[in-house]
């Protein structure tokens, strides 16, 4: 969970998952977007990447980068129920936004 939250604490790497929700995007397409070097956007990536929030395949010579959502939430889960802000079966406190199940 630390290293999720590590990732998480730079903005670029914040924005790059913001990019990503719309699909799978090249490393170009991604830098484009940021007034960085490559070489400091592949360290955002490899900074994801070691968090487990993004993915990376080489299609024909370019890094396609998408989502794995699945980290994520695990890693929010956990910290929700450190903080008290989960209930035992699972199911997330309406206070966050989530909709209240009938009991």
């Amino acid at each position: 969970m630390n290293k999720v939250f590590d990732a998480l604490s730079h903005p670029i790497r914040r924005e790059v998952l913001e990019l990503l929700k719309g699909g799978g995007m090249t490393a170009g397409e991604i830098a484009d977007h940021f007034p960085v070097s490559k070489p400091t956007m592949s360290g955002h990536f490899a900074k994801l990447k070691e968090a487990g929030l993004i993915q990376g395949e080489n299609r024909r010579g370019a890094i396609v980068y998408t989502l794995n959502m699945s980290t994520l939430e695990e890693a929010l889960h956990g910290f929700m129920g450190r903080m008290g802000l989960a209930r035992e079966d699972g199911v997330d406190l309406p206070a966050l936004g989530k909709k209240e199940l009938p009991e």
